[in-house]
């Protein structure tokens, strides 16, 4: 069997065919961080960015953007989900010595198939939506470490990285 789901007998690209899946209750949690100059931490921190509310603004992209995965990312089926939450921390309590904002995401649907790409997705366009609201004040921010921490639920069970 190819490892490749997305590809038929004939190499072809498709989307897999999830009908005889079981619907089960899925959960996935990915995580990511973006860099920045210390000053840029302290206007988000004190709130004092020219276009507001920085991590408020980038929670909604978050959850907006796992919302819309099916429609960023060709071959993913369209989810109805049940639950999408962000989180923002410093990212120095979860990599020393970083100066920026750490991001995670917890994604949840009952079906077929699961969440990582939603999860992923949402902690992808947050931190994208947090270099667009302060890139006037600091253009060499950089994003990095963008994963999927765990996943829980279907035929495959769980997964929980190192």
């Amino acid at each position: 069997m190819n490892p490749l789901t997305h590809f038929d007998a004939q190499g072809q690209a498709h989307m897999v065919d999830v009908a005889a899946k079981a619907a089960t209750h899925r959960v996935a949690v990915a995580s990511g961080r973006i860099e920045m100059l210390p000053a840029t931490l302290a206007l988000i921190e004190a709130g004092n960015a020219k276009k507001g509310d920085v991590l408020g603004i980038a929670r909604i992209a978050g959850i907006q953007g796992a919302k819309k995965t099916s429609d960023l990312i060709p071959l993913c089926h369209p989810l109805a989900l049940t639950r999408v939450a962000l989180d923002f921390a410093p990212a120095s309590a979860q990599y020393p010595g970083a100066t920026g904002i750490a991001c995670t995401a917890t994604v949840e649907t009952v079906g077929p198939t699961g969440v990582e790409m939603e999860a992923l997705t949402a902690v992808q366009v947050a931190l994208l939506t947090i270099y667009d609201m302060c890139k006037a004040a600091d253009r060499g921010m950089s994003i990095h470490e963008v994963r999927v921490l765990e996943k829980h639920g279907g035929k495959s069970g769980s997964y929980v990285a190192d």
